[in-house]
């Protein structure tokens, strides 16, 4: 072949055809739930495969139930990437239908214990010729009922642990019965973030954050509220906010039967001038902390990793049921006497560096081990089938029960009259989508208004 002259042209090249997207799903039954997984989700494909990665769409899925989150709760928990508008309800058989129809690559189950386990049956029963790539795991600290948690997540491919504290524990759980502990995968919360703690001349806030069940009983809540608003009448100068994460009448991860708005209001003396009541995402009530108070909400961790003063109390004593026995050896145990004294608690650095909070400017990679397993999974092409721990044969007391609850039968395939019929038309659609919304409303109303106080009443 003769050599090419200096005018002639090159040949054009081909240009490469666009890559697939990697579809990605995200199931979540609270609003706290939500922002963990639709944030985990995008940090575990954030940026995978360098200048040739693949574009990324998330579909955001809400299971259907008592604390599915309200528009207004979405809206509140910040950015996190999925437009809210797209975001729809979805019952756990018709979840599984829409997995079978979409062919998702990634899976993001952001569920309690039991949601997770049922999904889990529920693909396996699906028999994909190829299935997603599952992840799970848990939205915070986690200092309850660690084995049952951990075992009905078993099965998932990926189960994240947000610190090496807790990736030792669940291997040691998961080793301890003989199962598969691969799939534990250390990482770290994925909604933490925010810039370091500044403090500002003529600024002086300090918030507590409430949870919705944690105390639970009207006295030990009472004893809280009043002690923040004393707290307040001894500072007059220093602003006091509670932090509160639903207002009446919706519901959160777990149930607030006696919300301190209402005992707000019947506190007597009513509420100094520089105390209030306030919503909203955490990080921003965080961007204007001094000193964040709590009895052993989540929001210390995200307080810790922006190095924000952070107190956990002791004033109803340092009990599993509580939870504050997680931060033994934090060095930020205290009480409402020593904090109306002016005094602060100085965090552990061995005890933080060990939780995941990754105060020293490490959390840019907390996730790229994670990342590089999905990855690799996502690259493997046809995986083995999900193998929960759990099964017919050796939980036949107790997986039918968790399943049942979904509406799935004991080999997860769903129960008779569980899949709803296809909608013939705008109108009937609509009319179903009506009565659901009734029928949801009169389910929750039962759950956090007339439930709590029968059981009030079998107290007496």
């Amino acid at each position: 072949m003769p050599p090419r002259t200096s005018n002639e042209a090159e040949p054009a090249a081909t240009p490469a055809a666009p890559r697939p997207a990697l579809r990605v799903a995200v199931l979540a039954d609270s609003d706290t739930r939500w922002k963990w997984g639709a944030l985990t989700a995008r940090r575990l494909t954030a940026g995978a495969g360098g200048p040739d990665a693949r574009p990324v769409e998330v579909s955001g899925l809400l299971l259907r139930g008592r604390a599915t989150p309200t528009p207004r709760q979405l809206a509140e928990v910040g950015e996190v990437g999925i437009d809210i508008e797209r975001v729809r309800e979805v019952t756990a058989v018709e979840f599984l239908h829409t997995v079978r129809d979409e062919a998702y690559d990634l899976v993001v189950l952001a569920l309690v214990g039991g949601g997770v386990q049922a999904m889990l049956h529920g693909l396996a029963a699906l028999d994909l010729p190829r299935r997603p790539v599952v992840v799970t795991g848990y939205v915070g600290v986690v200092y309850e009922k660690l084995a049952d948690g951990l075992l009905l997540r078993h099965g998932a491919d990926v189960v994240l642990a947000n610190s090496a504290h807790d990736a030792e524990r669940f291997r040691a759980v998961y080793e301890g019965v003989g199962a598969d502990a691969s799939a534990v995968t250390e990482a770290a919360l994925p909604f933490l973030g925010g810039a370091p703690y500044r403090p500002e001349e003529g600024r002086d806030t300090v918030v507590f954050a409430a949870q919705p069940s944690v105390p639970a009983s009207r006295a030990d809540r009472t004893y809280l509220l009043r002690r923040l608003v004393e707290h307040a009448r001894l500072h007059p100068r220093r602003e006091v906010l509670l932090k509160l994460r639903s207002k009446p009448g919706e519901h959160t991860t777990h149930i607030e039967e006696l919300p301190y708005q209402k005992l707000a209001q019947r506190l007597p003396g009513g509420l100094p001038p520089n105390f209030r009541l306030v919503y909203g995402h955490m990080g921003e009530v965080l961007d204007r902390t001094d000193l964040l108070v709590t009895v052993s909400s989540t929001a210390a961790l995200e307080s810790l990793h922006r190095r924000i003063p952070t107190a956990i109390l002791t004033d109803l004593g340092v009990r599993e049921t509580l939870g504050n026995h997680h931060f033994v050896g934090s060095g930020l145990l205290t009480s409402w006497d020593r904090l109306d004294g002016g005094i602060r608690p100085r965090p552990d650095t061995e005890w933080v560096a060990g939780q995941g909070v990754a105060a020293d400017g490490s959390y840019g990679t907390a996730y790229d081990t994670a990342r590089a397993k999905v990855t690799a999974l996502l690259d493997a092409g046809e995986l083995p089938p999900l193998a929960p721990y759990y099964t017919p044969a050796t939980a036949p007391g107790y997986l039918p029960g968790i399943l049942g609850r979904h509406h799935l039968a004991p080999d997860g395939t769903p129960l008779p009259g569980a899949a709803a019929p296809q909608e013939p038309g705008r109108v009937r659609g609509a009319v179903r989508e009506t009565v659901r919304n009734a029928a949801r409303g009169a389910y929750r109303q039962g759950v956090q208004r007339v439930a709590p106080v029968i059981r009030r009443m079998g107290e007496l």
